[in-house]
């Protein structure tokens, strides 16, 4: 009998632990990145540049996030930060937002306000990215995409580039922290700047934790 329980022991050992792995994992996609590029875009990527939200973001820390997550990869490229729009000047309009991913079967709800500005998803209310919202996916599947936006103009008002980067990321997932899915959307949005015109491109959050 105690030879027995012993077997029975070491056979549910590992069922334990699938079901312990099965309970705390999550789900972080790939960062997709789509960017256009004027046909000549004068002094792009070098030279002074200011960054401003054209949209309202009542959550500060998310701003704050995203804002220093920007100015860090501009900075790489070789540009300067400055704090005023001025005579040749360029001009990042940055815009983000997080939605819920629709579950199967579930009926739609209104846009989460955790996001970013314009009228879809908004950081507003305070309230922490993903931590305790029920979104589509659960705890462990796709439950929201975060989105950012930057658009870089010349002090004229000529759209010089412009590009679009989005993140589908579980409840539970390491990048549904505001400050780790803001890096990881400027980071792909800014790999291989500037990138061709109209080119989508994948990029795992692996390969851009790795230095470029």
């Amino acid at each position: 009998m105690g030879n027995l329980n012993r077997i029975t022991g070491l056979l549910a050992a590992p069922v334990a632990l699938l079901s312990l792995g099965a309970c705390t994992s999550s789900f972080t996609g790939p960062v997709e990145v789509t960017r256009f590029v004027a046909e000549s875009p004068v002094r792009l990527g070098e030279g002074p540049i200011v960054i401003y939200f054209p949209d309202e973001m009542s959550n500060e820390n998310a701003k704050a996030a995203f804002a220093v997550a920007v100015e860090n990869e501009l900075r790489a490229l070789g540009y300067s930060i400055v704090r005023q729009e001025g005579e040749g000047i360029q001009v990042a309009a940055v815009r983000t937002s997080r939605n819920p991913i629709q579950g199967a079967g579930e009926r739609s709800r209104g846009p989460v306000s955790v996001g970013v500005g314009g009228g879809t998803g908004s950081y507003g209310g305070g309230v922490g990215l993903g931590v305790g919202i029920n979104l589509g996916g659960g705890q462990s599947g796709p439950a929201a995409i975060s989105e950012l936006s930057v658009r870089i103009t010349a002090a004229s008002g000529e759209t010089l580039w412009e590009g679009r980067s989005q993140l589908a990321t579980s409840v539970n997932s390491p990048y549904s922290d505001v400050d780790a899915s803001a890096r990881a959307l400027a980071a792909g949005l800014f790999r291989g700047f500037p990138g061709g015109n109209g080119e989508t491109i994948s990029l795992t959050v692996e390969e851009l934790e790795r230095t470029p």
